[in-house]
């Protein structure tokens, strides 16, 4: 009798997914008050040869879209055809807010301050809970996808615990500049995943309700180069020499002065000295005038692009870094001059 060497299927919502298949689920949440139907999908590539399992998550936040299309791309990538583990890919966690382009679920709670959520809770706690028992807890890895809030902008970077060797890794092998060594925050998806023993990124770029190509593309290539990096891609020759990231201990917000109309001279990515000023505030007619100025010194990761301001509002998010500023600034420049240099092609077929 010989024996079936085959991978063991991989079982999900009550169905199995054969080595070297693909399927999408649709996991069910309360309906909407009009008796119409939802459900959050989830999208199961099970690899023909045992290794990592890794979640993929987008739009955690409602209306923090980049990660959809970034998700996206991943699976539409011919290398998954030959992957090692289990990939469960869920573009839109938040999918009451995905609807109603808004950051936040009906109740008006933070879907990433509700874990690890309760089957008995609230509507947030309770998708909490649907997200950690489904997906969570069926990993080892995950990358979890954001982009600034409403009327912010965020530098692709990297925001990770890197105590951890196995996560301080994964964020290298992101090949992204910035990395931010950031405290998990209570009641988060990160901080439920690191009490399950999953090691997770957070992958910030970008802004809310919008696509933003060079921010999706740094996504996609980088969730790619981690999937080589824990051994469920083969490793391909670098096409690129890329440097080692920039670390940043700690980050603080800029905030403003007074309120007005904020004129911004710093974009993001810039280098900061303290003392430096960063933008003007003043009223509608210009007679009273408010210069904002730096508190510290450090590199631009993030900024609002709304010049409508009130008195206390973050404006600036400036990382400090140990290495010279100067230097970081001339890495970014050159990474997003390669940006603009690149024809982008959003619909093209990508072989990563």
């Amino acid at each position: 009798m010989v024996k079936d060497k085959r991978r063991p299927d991989f079982e999900f919502a009550n169905e199995k997914v054969r080595a070297g298949e693909r399927y999408t689920f649709n996991l069910e949440v309360p309906d909407l008050y009009t008796h119409t139907g939802l459900s959050i999908p989830v999208h199961v590539v099970h690899g023909k040869r045992a290794g990592p399992v890794l979640f993929l998550s987008g739009a955690v936040h409602g209306d923090e879209i980049n990660g959809v299309e970034i998700i996206r791309r991943v699976l539409e990538s011919p290398r998954l055809a030959a992957m090692n583990g289990t990939l469960l890919a869920v573009p839109v966690v938040n999918i009451f807010g995905f609807l109603n382009q808004v950051r936040y679920l009906p109740d008006r709670r933070d879907l990433n301050r509700s874990f690890p959520g309760s089957d008995s809770g609230s509507l947030a706690r309770r998708m909490a809970d649907l997200f950690v028992t489904q997906i969570v807890a069926r990993c080892t890895h995950g990358i979890d996808i954001h982009t600034a809030a409403i009327h912010r902008d965020n530098l692709p970077q990297i925001r990770a615990v890197l105590d951890d060797p196995e996560t301080e890794q994964m964020a290298r092998a992101f090949e992204l500049p910035v990395i931010l060594n950031t405290q998990i925050i209570g009641g988060s998806l990160r901080e439920t995943a690191e009490k399950y023993g999953v090691q997770v990124l957070v992958y910030e770029a970008g802004e809310a309700l919008r696509f933003d190509e060079w921010s999706i593309q740094c996504g996609v290539r980088g969730i790619i180069s981690v999937m080589q990096s824990i051994g469920m891609l083969r490793k391909r020759a670098p096409r690129r020499k890329v440097k080692p990231p920039f670390v940043a201990q700690r980050s603080i917000w800029i905030r403003a002065p007074q309120s007005g109309i904020h004129r911004t001279l710093l974009t993001l990515g810039a280098e900061v000295r303290k003392g430096q000023v960063l933008g003007y505030i003043s009223d509608p007619l210009g007679y009273h005038e408010t210069a904002v100025i730096s508190t510290t010194e450090g590199i631009v990761i993030g900024r609002t692009t709304i010049p409508l301001i009130t008195e206390g509002e973050a404006l600036f998010h400036i990382a400090s870094f140990e290495e010279s500023t100067s230097e970081i600034a001339e890495v970014l420049d050159a990474s997003l001059q390669q940006a603009s240099d690149v024809e982008l092609r959003p619909s093209q077929k990508r072989t990563l």
